[in-house]
């Protein structure tokens, strides 16, 4: 199709890394019709059909996106993290990643951004709209944005894993201390990697009580007009509803898909598309 050879991925070095994102420019488009900039969930990639098949719908409804892939820690990646390589990245490093595309897109020209992110990227995405409040985003769309409980997260840990994490988390956060955050903790379950080794700064990263980790208490503090999408039938972000009911903010919108789940599959992926478009086309 038209849109499809518009298709392209753009690399930039950034701290060091080459770091890739996938462009795709709706037909007659340019930078300045405005476009979004979109971060992928935990451990994935752009190039993932939930992402690649939302760039190709908004495309279609003369929405142009780059689909950014993060680097975590690892120069030029590509497809899902291997869980045998040792985990360098920190969950709040997406912040400044998602910073540097969007000033990448505004030297094209663009000056009329919407970041959106799905799952743990709706978060960091949000983390990114609440702290910068940057003058060309013009507003948010979060896809089931992940939520957080230091508790529940603990507990998830023990169900998950059969052991606790906290004699984890106390080490790593005594390296920390020692300034040797670095240092790698070898066989250990981390996020969704059973037995991989990861550094004393991400684990503290990814398990210390972090209340901007819940997306619900960033978005009480909302710069920008921000669209919350919820799958009734997620699984994975299971409280999320029930969450942004406590949220009293006049910046943010909550629609509820009835019936997609957590990845807005099959044909609940129009219902995304559509709601995306109309919230970002002011409709």
């Amino acid at each position: 199709t038209a849109q499809a050879a518009e298709s392209k991925e753009i690399k930039q070095k950034y701290n060091g890394l080459t770091v890739n994102a996938n462009l795709l420019m709706a037909d007659g488009k340019s930078y300045q019709d405005g476009m979004v900039l979109l971060t992928h969930g935990t451990l994935t990639h752009a190039g993932r059909s939930t992402y690649a098949n939302l760039q190709q719908l908004l495309a279609d409804r003369g929405i142009s996106s780059l689909a950014i892939n993060l680097s975590l820690g690892l120069d030029d990646r590509h497809g899902e993290y291997d869980c045998k390589t040792p985990h360098r990245h920190r969950h709040e490093d997406a912040v400044g990643e998602i910073g540097f595309w969007l000033n990448w897109l505004k030297k094209q020209g663009a000056n009329d951004i919407t970041l959106m992110g799905h799952s743990r990227g709706g978060n960091q995405t949000a983390w990114f709209s609440v702290e910068q409040d940057d003058p060309a985003v013009k507003r948010v769309v979060l896809i089931a944005p992940a939520t957080w409980n230091y508790d529940a997260e603990k507990a998830d840990y023990k169900k998950k894993y059969g052991q606790s994490i906290e004699p984890i988390l106390a080490k790593a956060e005594k390296l920390v201390a020692e300034g040797k955050g670095d240092t790698l903790i070898k066989n250990i379950n981390f996020i969704y990697c059973k037995d991989t080794s990861a550094t004393a700064n991400a684990v503290v990263s990814y398990y210390k009580n972090e209340p901007r980790m819940d997306t619900p208490t960033l978005l009480k503090d909302a710069k920008k007009p921000t669209l919350v999408v919820i799958g009734s039938a997620d699984t994975v972000v299971t409280d999320l509803e029930e969450k942004m009911n406590g949220v009293e903010s006049e910046q943010v919108t909550v629609t509820v898909v009835d019936g997609a789940g957590h990845f807005f599959r099959d044909f609940f992926a129009e219902d995304l598309a559509d709601n995306a478009a109309e919230f970002i086309k002011g409709e």
